[in-house]
């Protein structure tokens, strides 16, 4: 073992994470999870009651009547799941995260 490989091994190894914030679905609603922006996208799973969801990106798409609002605004919180934005409690009627690229 040369010096550089000791000392490499001896650090410990380093943990980067995402600060991602969570989101509450309105109370009340159980939400289809899509696998796209829109109605005609396969439902993956439904949040329970009282879920929170992270929002990683966010992406223009069906519009939707909801409890916060009609939106064409979707939230992706999971790989190649989407919810709609109107249902879900993010404070504001825009982006509250990148664009999905």
């Amino acid at each position: 073992m040369t010096v550089e490989e000791s000392s490499a091994a001896a650090e410990p190894d380093e943990v980067v994470t995402m600060s991602v914030a969570r989101y509450p679905i309105a109370p009340g609603c159980r939400v289809n999870v899509r696998s796209g922006p829109g109605t005609k996208y396969e439902i993956v799973r439904t949040l329970p009651l009282g879920a929170s969801v992270p929002i990683y990106c966010q992406t223009p798409g069906e519009w939707i009547s909801g409890p916060y609002g009609t939106t064409n605004l979707w939230d992706n919180i999971a790989s190649d799941e989407f919810v709609s934005d109107a249902y879900v409690h993010t404070g504001s009627d825009g982006y509250v995260a990148p664009r999905c690229g």
